[in-house]
């Protein structure tokens, strides 16, 4: 399961200066979540808030680890939502924390989600996002941790990891029950090059555990499809 929920490590001004940053929709994968489940839900888009970014060759020496746990987050999208609903109270803008305005009704499920992964995109195109010493608050992007948009199949993040790490897969390796990983799942993660960029919030991470940013959910039933996963016994590349 999915629980980057990010931990801000910049200040609230240096976070309101890259609030003027926008973008369009991203099309992500969703949290992971252990499941074997694959259903018909394409694969995700990266036309993310973020354009979608070539990362450069590093000339940092490679370093091949064993042994990783891989779990994936993504940015809700409220549209995909429906049920009962609720007030969500926070900050209207970035520059603010623990607020209590009125931030509009929106389905628990959804509130619910961006709790979970930290950000949603909400009917109006404003993002709801949230985090554990922040509460909920109005944004023009998903954010990782030092207030810049997240990028699809580029963003992640792992404890101990040195921020700026580059990461690529030698193997995905299997499902936790040992079962295989589905093969286009692991031949997208395989083809990306991932960007220490995000942070756990404290207890959430680990030893050896990295979380993926996929971008958004790509429909109603996205955490039951194939892309909404864990891994076990990765090996990655780490630069």
């Amino acid at each position: 399961m999915s629980g980057v929920r990010r931990l801000p490590l910049v200040s609230l001004a240096f976070l309101a200066a890259c609030s003027s940053v926008e973008g369009t929709p991203t099309s992500v994968p969703s949290a992971s979540t252990t499941t074997t489940t694959t259903t018909s839900v394409p694969a995700p888009t990266t036309s993310s808030v973020a354009p979608t970014t070539t990362v450069p060759p590093s000339s940092t020496p490679q370093q091949v680890s064993t042994g990783w746990q891989v779990t994936v987050y993504y940015t809700a999208v409220e549209s995909f939502h429906s049920g009962p609903v609720q007030q969500v109270r926070g900050c209207p803008k970035i520059d603010c924390e623990n607020g209590d305005d009125d931030l509009g009704t929106y389905p628990a499920s959804f509130a619910k989600a961006v709790e979970d992964e930290g950000t949603g995109r909400t009917r109006s195109g404003k993002y709801l996002n949230w985090s554990h010493d922040k509460g909920y608050w109005l944004d023009t992007a998903p954010r990782d941790t030092n207030g810049k948009p997240l990028q699809p199949f580029v963003s992640a993040a792992a404890d101990g990891v040195p921020q700026g790490s580059r990461i690529r897969f030698v193997s995905c390796g299997q499902l936790p029950e040992g079962g295989a990983v589905d093969a286009k799942v692991c031949e997208k993660f395989k083809a990306s090059t991932w960007v220490i960029s995000d942070a756990f919030t404290p207890g959430l991470g680990g030893v050896r555990h990295v979380d993926l940013y996929l971008g958004e959910e790509n429909g109603p039933r996205f955490t039951e499809s194939a892309w909404y996963t864990t891994f076990a016994q990765a090996v990655l590349q780490i630069s």
